[in-house]
């Protein structure tokens, strides 16, 4: 398999620093929407889409004005979009034929409706809470304009059955895809929220959606996390508990394993630099077209 990694759309919430630790560097905070395009031998799958065509087009009735204009105050742009950036990599949207969700969040799911045609996987939880809308933060956090004419939902159940991967209880293989790519349950953020696990080479990268926000939460020795983000993460929150538990986890397999397993989170921008970094370019995909683009431009863009 080869990885893209995808920036689909740059956050610049108030705060600077506050939000995203970035010592000498003037101008808002910047948080991305890291997504993943995978290429297997038989077609694309997203892992994750940002903000979609329709979120920049018309923001107002997908969004939250409290998401859209106070806390994340994203910068659509339509060239950050999953499906422009697929085509610039000189693929077909209809290649795309599997979406992998964290969870479903604004800003993970509002490219679904780009990509009709997909088979979008995600716990049964996250599916159910985000069709209950029990709550006013439930209501602000999942946008049914974004996904409600899905009808290509593969869920999963969360507390039976499963393997184990690395310590991790009711890891799942995605129907009709290739067993290197798994679900991880990582609770706590939202009540059916995963991570999502691939093996490249020797190795596996761990996306790990929401489980954090920001790089020096895995640092055992010295962990440090800037307090608005600390902020936004206890206000987002499902399960204290469990998101908590779910981050010492994590920072375990980091501390027992970082030789075997690389983790990334959704929304750090040194995170996602640094994974850019260290991709490499294995030989040409079969799906690839004849005369390809030129590939788009993903260092973060504020």
């Amino acid at each position: 398999m080869r990885i893209h990694h995808l920036n689909c759309t740059t956050m610049c919430p108030p705060g600077r620093r506050v939000m995203d630790g970035r010592k000498g560097v003037t101008g808002p905070a910047a948080l991305v929407c890291h997504c993943l395009l995978v290429e297997t031998d038989r077609s694309l799958v997203l892992v994750d889409t940002g903000f979609g065509l329709n979120d920049v087009r018309d923001p107002r009735p997908r969004l939250s004005p409290l998401f859209l204009d106070v806390l994340c105050r994203p910068r659509l742009n339509e060239e950050m979009t999953a499906i422009r950036q697929v085509e610039r990599l000189g693929f077909k949207p209809t290649d795309v034929t599997d979406i992998l969700l964290t969870h479903l969040d604004f800003d993970h799911a509002g490219g679904l409706d780009d990509f009709p045609w997909a088979r979008v996987h995600l716990l049964d939880a996250e599916y159910q809470a985000a069709v209950a809308q029990k709550t006013a933060l439930d209501r602000r956090r999942f946008r049914p304009l974004q996904w409600m004419h899905e009808m290509n939902w593969v869920t999963y159940p969360m507390n039976r059955g499963g393997e184990r991967w690395y310590g991790f209880e009711c890891v799942r293989e995605l129907s009709g895809l290739p067993p290197e790519l798994l679900f991880v349950p990582l609770l706590g953020h939202t009540l059916g929220h995963a991570g999502i696990a691939l093996q490249v080479g020797g190795g596996w990268l761990l996306h790990a959606g929401d489980a954090y926000f920001h790089h020096g939460e895995m640092e055992v020795a010295r962990r440090r996390c800037p307090p608005g983000l600390r902020f936004y993460q206890t206000l987002m929150q499902k399960d204290a508990r469990l998101r908590h538990y779910n981050q010492q986890r994590l920072r375990g397999l980091a501390m027992r394993h970082s030789s075997e397993v690389t983790i990334f989170c959704a929304h750090d921008p040194v995170e996602f630099e640094r994974m850019e970094e260290q991709e490499r370019v294995p030989p040409e995909s079969p799906l690839r077209a004849l005369s390809m683009a030129p590939a788009p431009e993903l260092t973060l863009h504020v």
